[in-house]
């Protein structure tokens, strides 16, 4: 029976990884959970799971759930709070397997420590390669950690690949396994077919709509702004051990075929599935074997069509952005990311327009492009100088 920590429990995927277990109750032991301040759903998840500790970042909501917990008679679960609690819990001995969930930079720390811990780390927390790249694939090197995408993308990428590499992740040689391109699909979002000129005017629950996913709000408007395709891309570049120019984007609407494989021989490997988190989430919990995700079975006969298309980088300017981040360096990337998570908080709370992101970002990897980044100390650091910036220009266009 897996061991299983769930950092992010109450978000989009951690609920999604908990429908997975529930079909599994004799292949799953859920010995640990994680959650920023949702107590009423943490306290729901205790008491059909049980685990033997669970972790609030908020001390006041810890106190809460404590409280909670000790009126429906589960004191035997440890509650602690604080994000250096989050670690503890990632690296305990008991644990096998880590599903990393917790979005954005703030599951950076935590999801290292899982991968120092040499755990089995389910990877849904894209930020953690985007910030620190090939620091974070030495630990993986360094500690034997088996890691094993979420991400629809990159896991359909990994289904995509000879055995050999799956089995090196962040050091694969995939030219060498005969491979020519990786291909990442992505929806465009749900302002693909609108005219550039109106995106001013997009509402906070407009890019929150997204046509095929069910995803948090956050990610959804980095969906919008195809932002989420951007950190993917730096993503796969780690994950799969690639150059820029061995990635390409391609727009696909229905959101059907996940990404591709593309062989040097010609062929193009394809993962398909109805787009539910469910079945990455399922495949890594179970990888090398296959289990029920308890999602239905792609109906072909029911599907309009497919289609594809170029990506058109002037309505996709955040895109382009990572793009070309990624071909700069790690400083250009973490600043990258620490600016996004600042703008796209001011954009869900009306501060600024949908395309004032791009501004915030843009003017944050220019500044911040040249700066070395060495250690996860250097991550840190600069994640937290570009947060202050990208504050500071959102203050500026207020007044």
């Amino acid at each position: 029976m897996q061991k299983l920590c769930i950092l992010g429990s109450t978000g989009s995927i951690g609920k999604s990884t908990l429908d997975v277990v529930r079909l599994h109750p004799k292949k799953f032991n859920v010995v640990s959970l994680s959650a920023h301040a949702s107590v009423d759903i943490m306290l729901a998840q205790c008491l059909e799971f049980h685990p033997d500790k669970v972790v609030m970042v908020s001390e006041e909501h810890a106190k809460l759930l404590k409280i909670k917990l000790s009126d429906a008679k589960l004191n035997t679960i440890e509650v602690l709070s604080g994000t250096r609690a989050l670690d503890i819990i990632a690296q305990e001995p008991t644990t096998d397997t880590v599903m990393a969930a917790i979005v954005g930079a703030s599951g950076l720390l935590p999801t290292l420590a899982a991968v120092e811990a040499g755990k089995k780390v389910l990877l849904a927390n894209k930020e953690a390669l985007v910030t620190s790249g090939a620091i974070f694939i030495a630990a993986v090197k360094r500690s034997g950690a088996q890691l094993l995408p979420i991400d629809s993308e990159h896991n359909a990428i990994f289904q995509c690949l000879p055995l050999s590499a799956q089995q090196q992740p962040g050091y694969c040689d995939l030219p060498n396994e005969g491979v020519s391109k990786v291909l990442l699909t992505g929806s465009g979002g749900p302002f693909r077919t609108w005219q550039q000129a109106d995106l001013d005017t997009v509402t906070p629950d407009q890019a929150c709509a997204h046509p095929n996913w069910d995803m948090g709000r956050k990610i959804s408007v980095d969906s919008a702004t195809m932002m989420n395709k951007g950190l993917e891309f730096i993503e796969a570049k780690w994950l799969f051990n690639l150059e820029p120019d061995d990635i390409q984007v391609v727009l696909h609407p229905q959101s059907t075929i996940h990404s591709m494989v593309q062989y040097k021989d010609g062929s193009v490997i394809a993962q398909m599935g109805n787009p539910d988190m469910r079945t990455p989430i399922a495949h890594a919990l179970s990888f090398p074997q296959r289990i029920e995700s308890g999602v239905a079975a792609f109906d072909f006969f029911s599907a309009k069509s497919f289609e594809f298309e170029a990506v058109d980088f002037a309505k996709y300017p955040n895109l382009k952005l990572a793009i070309d981040a990624c071909k700069s360096g790690q400083g250009a990337c973490t600043a990258l990311n620490a600016a996004n998570e600042i703008a796209v908080d001011a954009f869900l709370c009306e501060k600024i327009k949908f395309t004032d992101i791009v501004k915030i970002n843009e003017t944050s990897v220019n500044k911040f492009v040249s700066e070395k980044v060495t250690s996860i100390e250097d991550v840190i650091a600069l994640d937290r100088s570009v947060r202050v910036f990208a504050r500071s220009l959102i203050a500026e266009s207020e007044h």
